[in-house]
Formats: C-alpha cells, structure tokens, sequence
C-alpha cells in the first residue's frame, strides 16, 4: 500500500482523531488524488512556521496539526526554562483562526505554559508590541498573510518580537518533527482559567500600542498643518488593521479619513479579491474608484 493510502488509514482507525475529521476524510474515500494531497507529505514546521489548506489530513491546518506544532513549542520553551514568561497569542480574520488560537493557548496551559490571548483579533505588529511589552519568552500568530482564504497559517515569534530566526528555528522545528499526535497534552479553559494560566488581554495592550505609535511620528507639526486637508482611503481588505488604523488617525488628528465600505468587515472569504495581497494592485480597485 502506498504511503498516503496507509496514513489515510491510520487517520481513519486511531484514536488520537475524532469523528467529524473521520467522517470529513470517508468522505474523499473515493478520491484517490485528494488523498494523496492530504497525506502524501507533512505539513512543514518551517522558519515562518505552518502554512496550508485548511482540512483533515498531514499536509492541512487542523487541530492535530496544528496542536503538533505547538506541543513540539511547548516542548522546546519548557526545555529553555522560560515558561514562566509566558506566550502571547493572536489571530485574524482567517477561518479557524479563533478555534486555532484557543486550543493553541490551552495546549501550552497543560504543559504549564501561561498564554496571554487576545480577546478578539488584532492584527500582526500588536502581537509583535504585546510579546516586548509583557515581557514573554515568545509569540504566536494564527494567519496565513496574504493567501487565498482556503488557507490559514502558525507563526511563531520569539521573545525580541521578531519571527524565530537560526538557531532556534531549527531547534523548535526539530522539537516539532520528534512530536507524535499522541503526545499532544490537553486542559480544558476552565481549569486552565482557575490554575492563572490562561488570561485574556485587550484594552490595555491596544493603548499602549496606540500611544507608542504615536510617540513614534516624526513631525507632529507638519500633521496639525494638513490634518484638516489631507484626505486618506484606507482599506483593511477584510482583515484586522481596521479598528487600529482608524483609532491611530483619528488620534494624530487626521478628519477626513474614508474606509472602503465593502472590505471594512472582518471576513475569512475575503469576498471583494481574488486574494488578500496588498502587493497586487487588483487589491486595491475598490480603494482605487473611491
């Protein structure tokens, strides 16, 4: 039997999955190709992290995997002696990024790893800001960047708030690639809350990232000049720069600011584009014509 036809089989018969990706993989059963795509490789841990379909399957974004990839993380914090510090975690607008971004903080939580979790999406520079500000050993990201939305993605940072760069990319990857779905470590939120593991994080984090990008502009002066005749379109193109953006300019002082109103919406389908990649100028037509 080929490879990927036996690791189908083994996602089928183990207990280490549940029914509804049992259920999601009978139902390819015929689909010999889609099978192959799902099973033929890994999905791999690399210096930007995970990236993939979501779907069940080794070469998708799901649970397993994605809960691998953390107790592979966990594995190596716990290792350096800086749990203590902590993680930050964030996410997007992304589908699954919510569910991915939970069940990431209760896995570290069971290893006894305390997780700051924003309560709601924030976008990628806030999760950089919140891993300096609260001091933590390092930072997640739930997000796929600029991908079609079938994809979602894992970005680990480090405790400088930069993505994890040699060595220590290579030493978490190969943490991760030693992990076996079994070893994954489980804890509900509820005892995971109780134990001051788990905490939520939000207003607080927003104001100080807020006021340091202020603190953060060159020449205040020229802004009170133009403020009231400069006009600026911004769109968040469906992800989670809107909320931050407009409070940011409408505290510098900027009073004609226009928010694309179709992608202003957060939204995993990104409806409006083909794709989400602001380096594509087709990105940009709605923003464009208003």
């Amino acid at each position: 039997m080929k490879d990927y036809l036996k690791e189908y089989q083994n996602w089928l018969e183990s207990p280490d999955f549940d029914e509804e990706t049992k259920n999601e993989l009978k139902s390819i059963k015929d689909d010999e190709k889609e099978i192959e795509d799902r099973f033929y490789k890994e999905l791999e841990f690399g210096t930007a992290g995970l990236r993939g379909v979501i779907g069940a399957g080794t070469n998708r974004m799901n649970k397993y995997t994605v809960g691998k990839a953390t107790q592979g993380l966990a594995n190596y914090i716990l290792e350096q002696g800086t749990q203590d510090k902590g993680v930050a975690i964030s996410y997007d607008s992304r589908k699954m990024s919510k569910e991915f971004s939970t069940q990431t903080a209760l896995i570290l939580n069971a290893n006894g790893i305390k997780t700051y979790l924003f309560e709601s999406l924030r976008p990628v520079p806030e999760l950089s800001f919140a891993v300096r500000e609260l001091k933590c050993t390092a930072g997640i990201m739930i997000t796929a960047s600029h991908n079609p939305p079938k994809y979602n993605g894992y970005k680990v940072y480090w405790d400088d708030g930069a993505q994890i760069i040699p060595p220590k990319d290579k030493q978490i990857i190969d943490e991760v690639n030693k992990t076996e779905f079994s070893q994954i470590k489980k804890m509900n939120k509820e005892d995971a809350i109780k134990a001051g593991l788990y905490i939520e994080i939000g207003k607080e984090i927003d104001d100080k990232f807020v006021n340091t990008l202020k603190s953060l502009v060159l020449n205040p002066e020229v802004i009170k000049k133009v403020q009231d005749d400069i006009k600026i379109v911004y769109t968040p193109l469906h992800g989670a720069g809107n909320v931050p953006v407009q409070r940011v300019l409408k505290e510098l002082g900027f009073t004609h600011v226009f928010i694309v109103p179709e992608q202003e919406k957060p939204d995993g389908d990104f409806p409006t584009v083909s794709y989400p990649n602001p380096e594509d100028k087709n990105a940009f037509k709605l923003a464009l014509e208003l």
